[in-house]
């Protein structure tokens, strides 16, 4: 195996992920396309085959440790280069994946890598607080997940009106969200969701927290509001 293969196989072993029959040669061609297009459309900072497995791949397994999504229905939040919604339908084929971004150029590559990978992933280019106004979309997914998108404060009113009751947010953030945690609570009760737990997770050497935000109650009808007030004015 390559170094891409022998890389992301220590991540995925390091975090007890298994995965499926097939699967490395999928991410071979991920990261062949990735590597390809990014020479012209700037989708990531992060090249070369090591800290892909690592920084992008193996990163993006982490929210299978925080919880259950065989057969879920799950939205991808500023999805970008497809992190970390692809590398999850990837390694839990059941997934029923939305990857959502307001970048037409990502949405095309993720249109293009979807059928590169045949793989079946539903790729909306949209705003997150207009998607949600498109019928069959409010508190219609079993789970939520961003990565890298907006701080918490924010990041909250855009994603869990999405969510069923019951259903999980799990926001990818990076070590030191402490303070970014405590000022969103307030406004993350308003909006339906109660912080279950935060998770910790080394993969090489990045190391990640994963908030994890279960949906108690309905998201009041008020809420998502237009973005520039969430901008001035967040929960």
């Amino acid at each position: 195996m390559r170094a891409l293969e022998n890389t992301l196989t220590a991540c995925a072993e390091s975090l007890g992920v298994t995965l499926p029959q097939g699967a490395l040669e999928r991410f071979r061609t991920y990261y062949d396309l990735l590597e390809e297009r990014n020479r012209v459309m700037d989708l990531t900072a992060v090249t070369g085959e090591e800290e892909t497995a690592v920084r992008h791949f193996g990163d993006s397994l982490t929210p299978l440790l925080c919880a259950d999504l065989r057969d879920k229905r799950l939205l991808d939040v500023g999805s970008g280069a497809g992190f970390p919604g692809l590398p999850l339908l990837l390694a839990e084929p059941s997934l029923r994946l939305t990857l959502l971004d307001s970048q037409g150029k990502r949405v095309r590559f993720l249109e293009e890598l979807c059928a590169r990978l045949g793989v079946e992933a539903e790729c909306i280019q949209a705003r997150a607080e207009e998607q949600v106004l498109v019928p069959g979309c409010r508190e219609s997914y079993d789970a939520v997940v961003s990565r890298a998108v907006a701080r918490l404060s924010l990041l909250g009113e855009l994603c869990l009106p999405y969510l069923k009751v019951g259903g999980c947010f799990l926001a990818m953030k990076a070590e030191d969200c402490g303070q970014e945690l405590e000022e969103a609570r307030p406004g993350l009760g308003i909006l339906g969701g109660k912080v279950e737990a935060v998770k910790e997770f080394r993969v090489g050497d990045t190391r990640r927290k994963i908030l994890v935000i279960r949906k108690v109650r309905p998201t009041p009808k008020e809420y998502p509001r237009k973005y520039s007030r969430m901008v001035k004015k967040p929960l």
